[in-house]
């Protein structure tokens, strides 16, 4: 029992320093910015490997979350629900859950892993030490730019994921569930709120910023060679996707 407690106890200190070294890892990263306004290329850049290169990924996950939606309202209406609602309800799921969590989930699958894996990299490699003895602080250098670019980037590539669910959910239920455009469009136009777009736009953005501190930290916590990158690219991913999930039911539980 008395080791059973040790145990718990040690868990729950290492918990409770993580928590705290990511909160500071955020201050650095905040009080960096007025620096990060001289340097926009590094920002940029990141933007593209977090955004650009993540949209083929995000467009085909977003095709077939559309269709799915579809088919499975069009499954769950039949004969209790009329089939006008069929637009209401994919574009609901798509907007307020299904595009934002699916993104972000997708990106931090394969973007968490990425900067997890070059700053481990770095860390095992002495390349951060080599950035301090020339004088240049790590956190503004590598870890603003992956920063402001997942808070810019998650939102836009949720937009564009909204949008292409719901064409695929359009096409699916004008080529097998024999539902008319004006249709499908009237339920999709009948309880539209903006408030719908900005929250799951909201979650977007507290997702980015989740999966860019989170892999950028746990890069910076690498050790043990090889080894040690391959086991933080993993907390990464995990942590982000446990993070995703919790914050999407804190933020619908604020908002809705």
């Amino acid at each position: 029992m008395a080791n059973l407690l040790a145990f718990i106890g040690r868990k729950f200190i290492s918990f409770i320093e993580h928590v705290g070294g990511v909160f500071v890892l955020l201050g650095r990263v905040l009080k960096s910015l007025p620096w990060l306004f001289g340097n926009l290329g590094l920002v940029v850049e990141q933007m593209s490997q977090m955004g650009v290169n993540s949209l083929p990924l995000v467009l085909i996950t977003s095709i077939f979350t559309g269709a799915v939606s579809a088919i499975q309202a069009a499954y769950q209406f039949q004969d209790f629900v009329p089939m006008r609602y069929l637009g209401t309800a994919v574009g609901k799921a798509v907007v307020i859950e299904l595009g934002p969590v699916l993104t972000a989930l997708v990106v931090a699958g394969r973007v968490g892993a990425s900067i997890a894996a070059e700053l481990g990299t770095m860390k095992v490699t002495e390349q951060l030490d080599a950035l301090k003895t020339l004088a240049i602080d790590p956190v503004p250098f590598l870890v603003s730019p992956r920063f402001i670019a997942g808070l810019a980037m998650l939102p836009i590539l949720t937009i564009m994921s909204d949008f292409i669910a719901i064409m695929g959910g359009y096409t699916v239920a004008l080529l097998f569930l024999d539902i008319t455009s004006n249709t499908f469009l009237s339920g999709l136009k009948m309880f539209f709120h903006f408030r719908d777009v900005i929250a799951g736009l909201v979650k977007a953005l507290v997702f980015g910023g989740i999966i860019s501190t989170i892999g950028c930290y746990q890069g910076f916590q690498t050790k043990g060679g090889a080894k040690g990158v391959g086991r933080s690219t993993t907390k990464a991913v995990v942590i982000s996707m446990v993070l995703i999930l919790i914050g999407d039911y804190v933020i619908a539980s604020l908002v809705f």
